[in-house]
């Protein structure tokens, strides 16, 4: 029995270790050091002429260590940054020693590898304005020069494989996106793609991979790395989100760093032990992300940091604090180290965003690293965790709307108050169209600020009509914090008051909007759901769309309120089935704290009857259902 369990472990270890040789780990100290005891490679500088371009141009060459012309090679394009040239790997990445030293481990393929100047223009030196527009547009003609002459030169002079298997891009920030651009642009003749901190010449992953089905197919190896304090994550990140959306197998390694070369030699390190070799894509999910700094972090802020899983580690220099907790959906205490730093990595934490606090010996605060918004009644910190269903409210490549401050005079409250308003791409030049609007409020403890920021109000808008899936139209985000409580029915007629005698008629006056109730709309989450029933089914003649997120009067608080309410429902039925073309009510699913106010409220209204739709969107009471709410609800508005 002892050989046979002596056999099984020596057999389990070995397969162990053979799984662990699938993943590439981070370079070890010494990796990019010169070794003068191991064979060494040769670097040279080419010369071949550019019919793209028009004269000659110049690229390093690196032969492998035992370079033959008898025998062939595959070959890596390795590309330079923006404020590079084709000595930039040479003189800050050291290439050819990283490559020598791991072909005396036999960790790499021999491979010939090609380093060429990725600006493609007569004077392509790196010098004067290196963001002068012809010199960025440089960058993408450098696709046709390598497609065209390069790549031909080298076949021709050098014993290379010719096929797309036997043939591997990667760069560096700018070189990044032109490697992204090229190699997904042109799969017929790249089966191996690197992109080391890709910068913002990266194209948008819709233009990168429209097809994820054939990139599935074509692409043997598609590697991302990129500092985690990078200002340029953000064009990784979004990449990844697409690619893993799609199901299309790559590798993404997040690493501690920023925009240089020690991430970007670690690129190379890692990237050439894998090309040209057979692929385990059941590996990579194993690569590491360390943790990436939030989206809505202050600027060079590294915490808090979201990392797989979306866990979230909190970070905090409070050498005399005595305790120190984040409160984030529950309390986390943090543990201070010797310097005075505390930390701690949370739970899971659901997609989107959320409101969080630092408590520091008791009092809460805003994280200074955060950026601030106005909820919990208060200025407190927000956190957004990536959503990978959240595209329709992300930044694309499509036409722009406004966001705009106005400020009114209430003679409702005899003060100056303000409201946010969005106005569609083109409204500035299209100065004879008209718009309808939608009125949309925010929830207890918000104000105007809400929809604009926190709802992505902008970004939503702008994405459904560039797809045609919404009409233009201006939206007004009003402060619906009044005197009085939106609890108390004097709260809500002041709100009502407000809404119909100032905001409305200032909008008509001041904006080129449609009149009638036909071309108004007005919705609200939470509090604001409130203050749409109230307002909204008392005045169907000014409003012919209502939308209700989160909400339903709230029992046993509301039930004057709520009563009078469905007695005037009742003697006012067929006008309001007449008037409204639709009172859409949603809800976050069970979890919502609204959701049994809701279904009562729904009772009452089928019990009369009056028309509804009812949508559920899991989430609870949390601004991720109520942008969904925003996405759904708005392409039903203003059709007729």
């Amino acid at each position: 029995m002892k050989p046979f369990i002596a056999f099984f472990i020596c057999l389990f270890t070995g397969a162990l270790s053979a799984a662990s040789q699938n993943v590439i780990q981070h370079a070890p100290p010494g990796f990019d050091t010169l070794r003068l005891d191991i064979p060494h490679g040769t670097i040279d500088t080419i010369h071949y002429f550019s019919k793209t371009v028009g004269n000659q141009r110049r690229s390093l060459i690196y032969l492998p260590p035992g370079y033959s012309k008898k025998n062939k090679y595959p070959v890596l394009y390795l590309l330079h940054g923006i404020g590079g040239d084709e000595k930039e790997w040479l003189n800050g990445g050291s290439p050819q020693v990283i490559l020598d030293n791991l072909y005396s481990k036999g960790k790499i393929a021999p491979m010939i590898v090609v380093i060429p100047n990725g600006r493609a223009m007569k004077d392509d030196r790196a010098i004067g304005n290196i963001f002068d527009s012809a010199k960025v547009k440089a960058f993408t003609d450098f696709e046709q020069d390598l497609l065209n002459d390069l790549i031909p030169y080298i076949q021709k002079n050098y014993p290379v494989y010719t096929d797309r298997e036997h043939r591997a891009i990667a760069g560096l920030s700018m070189g990044g996106g032109q490697s992204l651009n090229f190699g997904l642009g042109n799969l017929d003749r790249f089966a191996w793609i690197g992109a080391f901190s890709p910068a913002p010449n990266t194209k948008t992953p819709e233009e990168l991979v429209p097809n994820p089905a054939a990139a599935r197919q074509k692409i043997s190896l598609l590697f991302i790395s990129c500092g985690a304090s990078d200002g340029l994550l953000i064009f990784s990140q979004r990449t990844h989100d697409y690619l893993q959306k799609n199901h299309v197998p790559h590798i993404y390694y997040v690493e501690p760093g920023v925009h240089d070369f020690k991430v970007w030699k670690n690129g190379l390190y890692m990237f050439s032990q894998l090309i040209f070799k057979p692929v385990d894509t059941s590996a990579f999910s194993a690569y590491p992300i360390a943790g990436t700094p939030a989206t809505t972090n202050v600027r060079n802020a590294k915490y808090p940091q979201i990392l797989p899983g979306n866990r979230v580690i909190f970070g905090l220099k409070a050498p005399d604090a005595k305790r120190v907790q984040v409160d984030l959906v529950r309390k986390y205490d943090l543990v201070k180290d010797t310097s005075g730093f505390w930390t701690v990595t949370t739970d899971s934490i659901s997609e989107g965003f959320h409101y969080y606090s630092l408590l520091i010996d008791g009092v809460a605060i805003a994280d200074p690293a955060s950026e601030t918004f106005y909820g919990m009644g208060r200025m407190a910190s927000g956190i957004e965790i990536p959503f990978a269903g959240g595209t329709y409210y992300a930044m694309r490549n499509v036409p722009h709307g406004d966001i705009r401050i106005k400020k009114y005079f209430s003679r409702a409250t005899n003060s100056w108050r303000q409201f946010y308003l969005y106005t569609p791409p083109g409204y500035d030049s299209n100065i004879n169209a008209r718009y309808p609007v939608l009125y949309i409020l925010h929830g207890g403890g918000e104000d105007e600020t809400g929809w604009a920021t926190q709802g992505k109000t902008d970004l939503i808008l702008d994405n459904l009509i560039a797809a045609n899936k919404a009409v233009p139209m201006i939206v007004v985000m009003p402060d619906a914090n009044m005197s009085f409580s939106a609890f108390d029915e004097a709260g809500l007629q002041l709100f009502e008051s407000e809404l119909k005698n100032n905001i409305i008629p200032f909008v008509e006056k001041n904006y080129r909007v449609k009149p009638g109730a036909a071309n108004r709309a007005l919705a609200g989450l939470s509090m604001g759901g409130i203050h749409t029933l109230y307002t909204g089914i008392k005045n169907t003649d000014q409003f012919s769309y209502l939308g209700v997120f989160s909400s339903g009067w709230i029992i046993p608080i509301q039930n004057k309120i709520a009563d009078a309410q469905y007695d005037f429902i009742k003697v006012n039925a067929s006008a309001i089935n007449a008037n409204l073309k639709l009172l859409w009510i949603a809800m976050g699913g069970k979890e919502d704290i609204a959701y049994k106010n809701c279904q009562v409220m729904l009772g009452k209204l089928d019990g009369i009857p009056i028309k509804y739709t009812y949508y559920e969107y899991p989430g609870g009471h949390t601004w991720p259902v109520w942008r969904n709410n925003l996405y759904n609800f708005a392409p039903l508005l203003f059709r007729d």
